[in-house]
């Protein structure tokens, strides 16, 4: 279990909010590898706004991008990802502003929905399926 992990340990497995489990107090205290201690939900995103955005906005994004481009994230995409979060942080890291950010990058404007040679194959079947009629 991890750090993140154990901060959630208030919710059940259904989401449902708990105080105690099996007649235990709940512990939902945590710290990361950088000795950051932090209690809960409410104590985790008070460290991530204070000391950890731009991890975080940064994770985010690579994250965000590689579904929007729909793969994973390559070394030559990351001075872009840098620029999304440089971006946003001139912003107030506002989610609009990551976004439309993803939207303009490289990465993004330059993907492609299917192979060229997917979309060639199915070209083709289309092309012959009208020949036939």
């Amino acid at each position: 279990m991890d750090p993140l992990g154990f901060s959630l340990e208030n919710f059940d497995a259904l989401g449902k909010w708990r105080a105690t489990s099996d007649g235990a107090r709940v512990d939902a205290s945590a710290s990361l590898p950088d000795g950051s201690r932090f209690n809960g939900v409410a104590g985790l995103r008070k460290l991530l706004v204070s000391s950890h955005r731009d991890d975080f906005v940064r994770t985010f994004t690579e994250r965000l991008l590689s579904y929007a481009i729909g793969r994973g994230i390559e070394p030559e995409d990351y001075p872009a990802v840098r620029g999304i979060v440089r971006e946003s942080a001139a912003k107030d890291y506002r989610w609009s502003a990551v976004i439309a950010a993803i939207a303009r990058s490289v990465p993004f404007s330059m993907s492609t929905s299917a192979p060229a040679a997917s979309v060639a194959h199915d070209n083709d079947h289309i092309d012959h399926r009208e020949q036939t009629r």
